[in-house]
């Protein structure tokens, strides 16, 4: 059956068996773990995720794919057509006995961030492997004194280590999409930085990137500088500094510094 790829939802079919393939094998699962597809679309990844005998729940916006995806549902596998942003996970898997769930994603690139900040808050969550705009994945897998690092960069790795696995050429999608794609995993942090007030310091980070060509200082008049540069001086950095130059420990030692 050939479906016809929707612009209205984002769509571009991942069609290169190689790179299918290579992203199904970038996890390892056990038999009693969840794998969670978002976006299967025809089912290209769909049928080696399956090989791996872990429980997996895709979800599917487009009602057309029904038919396609329906017959590869089993006791371990379950389609279900809703927006991944409105689904109740929990109790979407309460049917499976798992132990971890990994999560697999080519979805279009304007959801990411709202995709990654729905699922952050499972327990359960072991590791995301995300097929995104390549622009995006050097921005999310972004080091301190890089163009790309960013604020948000900061607040993911807050909660996960990120690498960037490798790149997927435009040639590989149907249709042929503007830009080139890449792949990225999020490994899931048991032993976070220690945090004393968290809404600070993630108000702190925002505030911090607010104006990308200043100086931390201009961008931080609302806080007690003197207590910030405290921080920069034992940590040998220059109150000129700007915060792209600022790792995530040094924004967590300022956050606790003013809390």
């Amino acid at each position: 059956m050939n479906i016809k790829a929707k612009k209205s939802l984002g769509q571009n079919f991942l069609e290169d068996e190689v790179i299918l393939k290579k992203i199904a094998d970038s996890i390892t699962t056990k038999d009693n773990d969840l794998i969670i597809e978002i976006g299967p679309g025809q089912g290209a990844l769909t049928k080696y995720l399956k090989k791996k005998n872990s429980f997996l729940i895709c979800y599917e916006l487009d009602e057309r794919l029904k038919e396609v995806l329906k017959k590869m549902e089993n006791e371990k596998t379950k389609i279900i057509f809703k927006d991944f942003l409105q689904a109740d996970i929990l109790k979407d898997s309460e049917c499976f006995n798992y132990e971890n769930i990994y999560i697999i994603a080519n979805i279009p690139y304007y959801i990411t961030t709202p995709i990654i900040k729905h699922v952050m808050c499972l327990e359960k969550l072991k590791s995301m492997t995300i097929l995104v705009q390549k622009e995006v994945a050097e921005r999310l897998t972004a080091k301190p004194g890089t163009k790309a690092y960013g604020s948000l960069t900061v607040y993911l790795n807050y909660y996960f280590n990120i690498k960037y696995l490798f790149d997927v050429s435009k040639y590989a999608f149907n249709p042929v999409p503007k830009v080139e794609s890449a792949v990225i995993n999020f490994e899931r942090i048991n032993e976070k930085v220690t945090i004393k007030n968290e809404t600070l310091f993630f108000k702190l980070i925002e505030d911090a990137f607010k104006m990308k060509r200043k100086t931390l200082k201009n961008n931080l008049k609302a806080y007690d500088w003197n207590k910030i540069k405290e921080v920069l001086n034992e940590k040998n950095l220059p109150e000129d500094i700007r915060a792209e130059n600022l790792s995530l420990e040094n924004f967590a030692a300022i956050a606790n510094h003013l809390s």
